[in-house]
């Protein structure tokens, strides 16, 4: 599943505090995913030149890819699946509501 979202795909959280939020992916590594808008955190920050004011600020923080499924042109969340197109390069696509297929994307050949 990793290899299958990337930064700026629109995601749905599936469990956890935060379960029915939509939102963009921010970052990702190998298993973590951050979520604009989800799994929101204040943090204390010390007075400096970025934060003149210090105090306490909300951030976004990460949770596992696990918890997040991939949301569809149609809005509705679904599982993206790979296939091999006709030449021969591996294929992100998905199902919507008609069971109709989606293509999504193409993968990197290296991964």
């Amino acid at each position: 599943m990793s290899k299958r979202l990337k930064k700026g795909d629109q995601v749905v959280v599936i469990a956890g505090n935060d379960k029915g939020k939509q939102g963009k992916v921010l970052a990702k590594s190998e298993s973590r995913i951050i979520v604009e808008g989800a799994n929101v955190r204040k943090r204390s920050v010390r007075k400096s030149q970025q934060h003149p004011e210090g105090g306490f600020i909300a951030m976004e923080r990460p949770m596992h890819i696990s918890n997040v499924r991939f949301v569809g042109k149609d809005g509705e969340p679904t599982k993206l699946r790979v296939r091999l197109n006709k030449s021969k390069e591996k294929e992100l696509y998905y199902l919507n509501k008609e069971g109709k297929e989606t293509a999504h994307r193409l993968l990197k050949a290296g991964k």
